[in-house]
């Protein structure tokens, strides 16, 4: 009698700072911001794709403007848009289907208050597709 198939295990989400080197392990590298990172070329980027449907509002990044003061009421907010527009996570979701390992990539310098700690936290608390989440 042959054996059922092992469920796939989700992917690993990490979030880097896309002006740090890529890596081998960082698997799918996925951009995740509204605008492209200033003075970055796209072939240096190696981005496998930008999701910036995925990214904050122009409102709610000019409103939140990296004041870390402002964190917890950002993502409050963030957390609304993306409830509130399920289209805009379905590329990202199906990636997360697809892939072993996916980098969320975003531009800002403050690396523990920005969009993709923001989304990274999303996903996992709705458990698309992932169980595990860490910052590289």
């Amino acid at each position: 009698m042959p054996s059922e198939p092992k469920p796939r295990s989700p992917p690993r989400i990490a979030v880097k700072r896309v002006y740090s080197p890529p890596a081998v392990d960082d698997g799918c590298r996925i951009l995740v911001d509204r605008l492209w990172p200033r003075g970055l070329k796209k072939d240096a980027a190696k981005i496998d794709h930008w999701q910036r449907e995925a990214a904050p509002s122009d409102a709610l990044r000019r409103w939140f403007d990296h004041d870390p003061a402002k964190w917890d009421e950002f993502c409050r907010r963030y957390f609304a848009e993306l409830g509130a527009s399920a289209a805009a996570l379905a590329p990202l979701r199906e990636r997360l289907r697809q892939a072993r390992k996916v980098t969320l990539l975003f531009s800002a310098k403050d690396e523990a208050h920005n969009n993709a700690i923001a989304l990274a936290q999303y996903l996992h608390a709705h458990r698309a597709a992932v169980r595990r989440y860490r910052r590289d």
